[in-house]
């Protein structure tokens, strides 16, 4: 297992101007991070025309390199539920040219999200996701055939409230059926449509070719300030109506070492990266989040 974190960890940091791109790679290195994933939210590699950033890539990769950090994924936003067709061909064009700025980066994985995260809640159900799963399955698969001969592989996340459970997760990969198409399992993402997330990650570990590893306070009444979609901190519903919020690994309500237990068990043993959205302090959680995954990965 080689552990690191996701620069979504500290997004809101590099956002604010607290930190850049450079800092927040070496900064993982000195907590001992051996990897690290790429999430192009605060920071971009593309130029305000649009095209690639060549400069922002090598500096990226020299960052790297120089600190020691292994990057392992690239992770971007997408929707191939699009209904109309021009909508649709021209996201699978968009997705592309970031398959083109993972293998820049030199790259092994490339995550791309199937459906947007703030899709209606009205329209998350079983006929809608039979509906549109031969068009998912095939926009998915044109990724795949175009990231291979790149060197990239594209992942699908367990993610928001479409694509997500262990059932429709595993009948998505599997009507794409691309060697090349696998999974980035988020052990908590799993609560999100209130299924066991243990249990999640025990099915679906064989599945994965990385993992995202957080943790969540769950609550079943009101906490006052909940914002739907708004998953940066806040308090939002799972799909049966219950309360998350990101906490720090292993302080929240999930069995974390039970989820890590599960993923051995189904004899993973390849990257995981700390995904931190809670409201403490991104340097200290992601610290304290990395030393509980170390010490829970040995339990």
């Amino acid at each position: 297992m080689k552990l690191g974190i996701s620069s979504y960890c500290l997004d809101s940091l590099i956002r604010r101007g607290e930190m850049t791109l450079q800092s927040t790679i070496d900064w993982a290195a000195r907590q001992g991070a051996e990897c690290m994933e790429l999430v192009p939210f605060a920071f971009t590699f593309e130029t305000v025309d649009g095209e690639i950033d060549c400069d922002a890539i090598k500096n990226a990769r020299r960052w790297a390199a120089d600190a020691g950090i292994e990057l392992i994924n690239y992770s971007v936003l997408a929707d191939l539920c699009k209904e109309e067709p021009a909508d649709l061909t021209n996201e699978i064009a968009r997705v592309k040219r970031h398959i083109d700025i993972a293998a820049e980066l030199g790259l092994p994985r490339m995550r791309h999200d199937i459906s947007a995260f703030r899709r209606p809640r009205g329209l998350n159900g079983a006929a809608e996701f039979d509906r549109l799963l031969p068009q998912m399955a095939d926009a998915a698969g044109e990724l795949s055939d175009y990231a291979l001969p790149r060197g990239v592989m594209t992942l699908v996340e367990n993610h928001g409230f479409f694509v997500n459970g262990c059932d429709r997760t595993e009948r998505l990969i599997r009507a794409v059926g691309r060697s090349n198409f696998a999974l980035l399992l988020d052990t908590g993402n799993i609560a999100c449509v209130d299924e066991i997330p243990e249990v999640g990650a025990l099915r679906l570990a064989s599945f994965a070719r990385m993992i995202h590893l957080k943790d969540f306070y769950i609550r079943r009444t009101d906490p006052g300030d909940a914002h739907d979609f708004d998953c940066a901190g806040s308090w939002f519903q799972t799909q049966a109506g219950r309360y998350l919020r990101g906490s720090i690994l292993g302080q929240g309500d999930l069995d974390v070492p039970e989820m890590l237990r599960a993923v051995k068990t189904a004899g993973y043993d390849g990257p995981v990266a700390i995904e931190f959205e809670g409201l403490e302090e991104p340097r200290y959680a992601t610290k304290v989040s990395l030393d509980n995954a170390r010490r829970f990965w040995d339990i």
